[in-house]
């Protein structure tokens, strides 16, 4: 009698399973032929599986509107994406091997069988590609990676919250067979595998080692669903590796060598081969940009704009000159107004770097040789961060003014270096970014906990201070870090860089001139030993008041214990402080070519280096002023001590020597009104307001009195009407 219902079922599914297999040959003929091409099949419980269904975002909502599908939105470059894949793979595998009606072992291909998980509960898994279809994962409201989402007929019916190991995402996909089925599954869910593995606890038929090595090399297997049907290659490298039997002596070579991040392969094709700039459509971009991991400088412009019209001629020789190196090309934003839309262009022409699906804006000067130089430092971003020894970093100190330094060890894991790849388009034209695991190196920087991230600018370290692994892969965090100490100790000025050189801080502004060579090399060297020993006064002095902060915070706590005052003991222990950086404003130091920016520089400070030589100024560009003398009256020279002898008085609150303005009287007044709005906005409210009000009653007062407001006896009018006979006295 028990067999009846097994028979009931089987029957049952085998209906189910037909019309499935039905509308899904329909779909195949939609398929791409690119399936072809996936990566062979795995074996899991003795049965050969395909490939995760890669969806395409363009036909994305055909492809969910019938049935379960469970879709594992992804970037291929997510550092969360590429440690979750490995355990989202065993999870496909194993329920697409599990059998609905218990019928016993068997290694029966899954597709072939009716008593299939995919046909009885018509349940799909499915990976879409956010990097290759943005807007298919905006239009479902993605905005973070991984998000895993179960759509049901096309409509959304939930999404996986809290953490993606094998347990939850099983629970998550129990909860919807239930409801489709229920009394279907076990309860308790089933016992599950662990990740990597290729076998089920309660399968019983042949080890999946033997089945690989008796089974054929098959070529890729026809698509079952209209997608394609392509792996993710992170989620297969890390199969791999874990189905490897390595021995006693590789495990022991595998702990001390540290886990190295598995990179995109480098294509062999030459770039550039034509020396021309190649116009992208929507599909072409796609195909060739998106997809790839090819690194293409592209510019985005219309054919009206007049900027773009005069920097097209240095484009094109741009592509000469990288012919054979870099790719270049460009987007008609008429043309292709949906694109540059998706591309989120804040004007034209906007000139983007590509490598994959990720970018960095490119923001310099757009003559020929910035283009070439931009370039050229680009070229090296597709081999990643370079890994160096002790030699290799003393030859690279003499030819870069700035170096980011990363330290690693053993435990680095492969999520660490995945984050700091994600870094080296944005340093593109700024420093250069290496890594290391020499212990003499990290002797040198004294470094005793990995991983570990500093910058070197001319040989002075400073250390980035967040050491928690959260921190170390917060690529907004880091990078913001990186952008406050990319600049040189002593950069030149430039159109690029001067408003991240003179903004916000006082700069120590060198006006020097290579036409006197030796007089040159001397003012930077007298420029660059001042900046070092004003940062070394202001990190002892920084030092010392926050140290006298914490003695008057000990202070307080011992005065409040011995009072036994709670009150006076919770305010001692609120007290907070601020050990980021010091209240006094930041002091800068920079250098100017005097004669390339003549003009500026004497029409704003009044100083000509051919006729005056070489000179130093102090400019606060948010006030508007300078100084220009020392404190006995005499010009600032280019010269450790008259440096340091001038920058204490300047700093002092207020100033000990008077500032110049850099803009006329008549400017000055409406800066200076301007700064007292901005620097109190309430009060200037309040003082706008009462102006208002007193303006308002003023007029009001003037009106009643134009209109009387009151009645004269004696008047014409009044209330007595005046003198009866109209005679006056």
């Amino acid at each position: 009698m028990r067999v009846l219902p097994i028979l009931y079922t089987l029957f049952a599914s085998s209906v189910i399973a037909q019309s499935s297999e039905q509308k899904l040959e329909k779909k195949e003929v939609a398929a791409d032929d690119d399936a072809a091409d996936g990566v062979p099949p795995t074996i899991f419980n003795g049965v050969e599986v395909p490939p995760i269904p890669i969806l395409d975002g363009e036909t994305f909502n055909a492809t969910v509107k019938e049935g379960l599908w469970f879709v594992k939105h992804h970037s291929p470059y997510c550092p969360h994406c590429l440690h979750v894949a490995p355990t989202w793979q065993t999870l496909y595998e194993f329920y697409y091997t599990s059998k609905p009606v218990p019928a016993g072992p068997s290694t029966d291909s899954s597709s072939s069988s009716l008593n299939t998980f995919t046909a009885y509960y018509n349940y799909h898994f499915g990976n879409l590609d956010c990097v290759a279809f943005g807007t298919a994962c905006s239009e479902h409201k993605v905005g973070s990676f991984p998000t895993f989402v179960l759509y049901q007929d096309g409509v959304e019916v939930k999404r996986l919250e809290g953490a993606k190991d094998m347990k939850t995402l099983s629970q998550f996909v129990e909860s919807s067979l239930e409801l489709v089925r229920p009394g279907s599954r076990p309860v308790g869910g089933p016992e599950l595998p662990a990740t990597g593995d290729k076998s089920s606890k309660e399968y019983q038929g042949p080890q999946p080692a033997d089945v690989k090595a008796n089974a054929p090399v098959a070529a890729a297997p026809v698509a079952t669903s209209p997608v394609k049907a392509t792996a993710s290659s992170e989620s297969e490298d890390v199969q791999e590796e874990e189905t490897k039997a390595p021995s006693t002596t590789s495990k022991t070579n595998a702990a001390k060598s540290p886990k190295k991040p598995t990179l995109p392969p480098k294509s062999t094709a030459i770039p550039n081969t034509l020396g021309k700039s190649i116009s992208f459509t929507a599909e072409s971009f796609q195909n060739q940009v998106t997809m790839t991991q090819e690194p293409w400088f592209i510019k985005f412009y219309a054919p009206w704009c007049h900027h773009c019209q005069a920097m097209a001629p240095n484009w094109i020789q741009l592509a000469k000159e990288m012919k054979g190196k870099l790719n270049i090309g460009e987007v008609n934003c008429d043309a292709e107004s949906r694109l540059c839309k998706e591309v989120r262009l804040r004007g034209y022409p906007t000139i983007l770097f590509f490598r994959g699906g990720e970018r960095v804006e490119y923001d310099g000067l757009r003559g020929l040789g910035d283009f070439v130089s931009y370039a050229n430092k680009a070229i090296d971003v597709g081999d990643g961060v370079k890994d160096i020894d002790a030699l290799e970093f003393a030859e690279l100190e003499e030819k870069e003014e700035v170096i980011f330094l990363y330290f690693y060890d053993h435990a680095t894991t492969t999520e660490d270096f995945a984050a700091l790849e994600r870094l080296t388009l944005s340093l593109i034209g700024h420093a250069k970014l290496v890594k290391t695991n020499s212990a003499k190196l990290a002797e040198r920087y004294k470094i005793t906990t990995w991983p570990r991230l500093l910058v070197s600018r001319d040989g002075r370290p400073t250390y980035y201070t967040a050491l928690a692994p959260k921190d170390m892969r917060d690529f907004r965090q880091v990078l913001n870090w990186m952008q406050s100490v990319w600049l040189p100790i002593v950069p030149e000025l430039t159109a690029s860089n001067s408003r991240e050189i003179m903004d916000g801080k006082l700069v120590v502004l060198g006006i020097l001139t290579r036409e006197r060579p030796d007089e040159f090399l001397i003012g930077k060297k007298e420029m660059k030993s001042a900046a070092l020993e004003w940062m070394d006064k202001q990190t002892l002095a920084f030092q010392r008041e926050r140290q006298e902060l914490r003695d008057a915070k000990q202070l307080r706590l011992e005065e409040a214990e011995d009072r036994n005052d709670q009150r006076a003991l919770r305010a001692a222990k609120s007290i907070r402080i601020n050990m980021d950086k010091s209240e006094q404003k930041e002091v800068g130091f920079a250098w100017v070519d005097g004669v390339f920016w003549e003009r500026w520089i004497r029409t704003t400070y009044g100083i000509e280096v051919a006729k005056d030589g070489e000179k130093v100024i102090i400019n606060d560009e948010d006030q508007r002023r300078y100084w220009d003398t020392t404190i006995t009256g005499n010009s600032i020279m280019a010269s450790r001590t008259s440096i340091l002898e001038t920058i204490p008085k300047v700093v002092a609150s207020p100033p000990k020597i008077k500032p110049k303005s850099t803009i006329s009287n008549f400017e000055k007044f409406f800066f200076d009104i301007r700064g007292a709005i901005s620097g109190h906005p309430y009060l200037s409210v309040g003082f706008l307001a009462g102006i208002l009000i007193g303006l308002a009653m003023w007029s009001k007062g003037r009106m009643r009195r134009n209109r009387g407001g009151f009645f004269r006896l004696d008047e014409k009018d009044g209330l007595l009407g005046g003198p009866a006979n109209g005679k006056v006295d």
